[in-house]
């Protein structure tokens, strides 16, 4: 996943609110949002490649999600570059949490140690008490507060255009998150500036390319957009859209159900 907004105890109904992209590459074999057969328990969408997930609820309320750390090198297959590969899928990583029971903040002390086994990531983990935050760019946990949040191919919060303006947006739309107000905030394909895009070092076409919320073009884009709401009273409603290789929708998807 390469994007995701989230809004943590920040509304008077909803302990989390999280808006999510998933960039990848089209020939990238992968699952629509489902409950697993072989984990009945988790809702997931799935990486046929490497079979992990980059966004996942159970149904006992343990939440997870994976971003890349964009990086070059080692972290150069991206946009057609191609380079070296991760020594281990970061998609278990979220797997093994959600079929887990230790808590988030026990897992990544016993994850940490191992955390540069992988390329770089930033993992957030929640188990319906606590949500941490962890990159191995960083190697430090962190307890978040109760607040608005953004998290793309950087550390948690860095100020890239689509991380801030995002962050401000779903802020604004707090007042009535509904899919219909929120939707729009992940199809924006509004690229930044030059003068503010980030050198990465995969150079200025790409920053061009991965500077906008929605992405497309002929090889990689945004496959996924997913909106998550959790209430407090316990209940799960996740709406996903699916996207082809051309950007247009192929499904649509939503799953409603209570935290056990």
């Amino acid at each position: 996943m390469c994007l995701i907004l989230f809004a943590y105890k920040a509304h008077r109904d909803y302990r989390l609110i999280a808006l999510a992209n998933r960039d990848e590459f089209y020939d990238r074999p992968s699952c629509a949002a489902d409950f697993w057969p072989e984990q009945p328990q988790l809702l997931a969408g799935k990486d046929l490649q490497g079979g992990g997930t980059w966004m996942g609820i159970t149904r006992t309320g343990r939440f997870a999600a994976i971003t890349n750390f964009r990086e070059f090198p080692p972290d150069v297959k991206i946009v057609g570059v191609k380079g070296e590969r991760a020594k281990k899928t970061r998609g278990l990583l979220t797997c093994r949490f959600l079929m887990g029971t230790q808590g988030p903040r026990e897992y990544l002390e016993v994850l940490s140690p191992q955390a540069n086994d992988y390329t770089g990531f930033n993992l957030l983990l929640d188990d319906g008490r606590d949500i941490y935050y962890f990159s191995n760019r960083q190697n430090e946990l962190s307890l978040l507060t109760p607040g608005v949040y953004g998290l793309s191919n950087q550390l948690l919060d860095t100020p890239w255009p689509k991380v801030a303006i995002g962050k401000t947006q779903l802020q604004q739309k707090l007042a009535k998150p509904s899919p219909d107000n929120l939707w729009p905030i992940l199809l924006d394909q509004q690229r930044a500036c030059d003068s503010e895009l980030p050198d990465t070092g995969i150079g200025l076409e790409k920053e061009r390319l991965l500077s906008s919320r929605f992405i497309h073009s002929q090889v990689y884009g945004t496959r996924a957009s997913s909106l998550l709401f959790v209430g407090y009273n316990g209940n799960v409603n996740m709406l996903e859209r699916n996207f082809d290789a051309t950007g247009e929708i192929d499904a649509v998807r939503q799953f409603c159900f209570a935290i056990e």
